[in-house]
This record gives structure tokens, sequence and C-alpha cells, in this order.
């Protein structure tokens, strides 16, 4: 396994084992849940908007490692952020599991930690893992009030 690989690995493990923004919001202005039939991966994820953008954001949930560190690794990087960014990113994150993103993308992209997901696409099972909690979020954001799915 290379250097870089290896990183990757500790960086989805840690948030794991440690997930950021764990919990939920009471007061969400946005909500939504999600459900992986495959592999039984379960999150609930809440939004609260200041004006166009992400003011708090939260998750809960479990699953595997991939479902649960995509969700705290995506909270993490969507605070502070205008709607526009967050629905860009998305594409972006879902255009780098699926293998999909090419190099002039990739250099102009805010991708950030979000990066760690790219061998993702060699397991094609797992993109779903990877984008579960990002499906609910547009749910959430488009107030769509049924349980999202990756079937």
């Amino acid at each position: 396994m290379s250097d870089l690989s290896a990183l990757y690995q500790e960086v989805i493990l840690d948030h794991n084992r440690r997930p950021r923004n764990f919990g939920v919001m009471e007061d969400a202005d946005h909500h939504s849940e999600g459900f992986n039939p495959l592999c039984g991966d379960r999150v609930s994820v809440y939004v609260k908007l200041n004006e166009s953008v992400v003011d708090q954001i939260s998750f809960q949930g479990s699953g595997c490692a991939i479902s649960m560190a995509s969700a705290s690794i995506m909270t993490e990087s969507l605070k502070g952020r205008k709607l526009e960014e967050v629905k860009a990113l998305f594409e972006c994150f879902h255009q780098l599991v699926t293998g999909n993103l090419d190099s002039q993308d990739r250099s102009e992209s805010d991708l950030g930690k979000l990066v760690v997901f790219e061998g993702v696409s060699r397991y094609p099972v797992r993109v779903k893992c990877a984008t579960l909690t990002w499906h609910t979020l547009r749910a959430a954001l488009e107030k769509r009030n049924q349980v999202v799915s990756t079937e």
C-alpha cells in the first residue's frame, strides 16, 4: 500500500471512529433520511441555513466506515458554504468517487479532505456508501419528504 493510500485509509478510519458533527439538530431548517438497502447504512442529515449559507450541519446514523466517514467529512467541508458551492461540491465529489473527475476539474475543485475517497471508484459497490449522505443532504435541501434510497 502506498503512503498516500495508507494516509487516506487512516483519515477514513479516524472519521469513522470519531465522527464530527454527529447528532440530532433539533432546530434544523432542513432534514432528510437516507438508507442503503444493499449494506444497511442509515443516515439522517440536519441543516440550518442562514441566508443560503450552511450555518450548521450534522448527521446521525450507522453504517460502514466509508459511509460514516463520508458523512463526517461532508459536514466539516460544507459549514460556511453557499448553497451553490454545496451543489458544485456534491457534483465534484460524485465524479471523484465514480472515477469520472478529470485532472482539470480536480485541480479547479475544492475537495479538501474529501479527496480521501478517490479510491472508492475502484470498488463500485462502495460508491453508494460514500454518496448516501450526499444524496440525503440534497433531499433535505430540496425538502423532499421521502426516505432517500441508493437503489
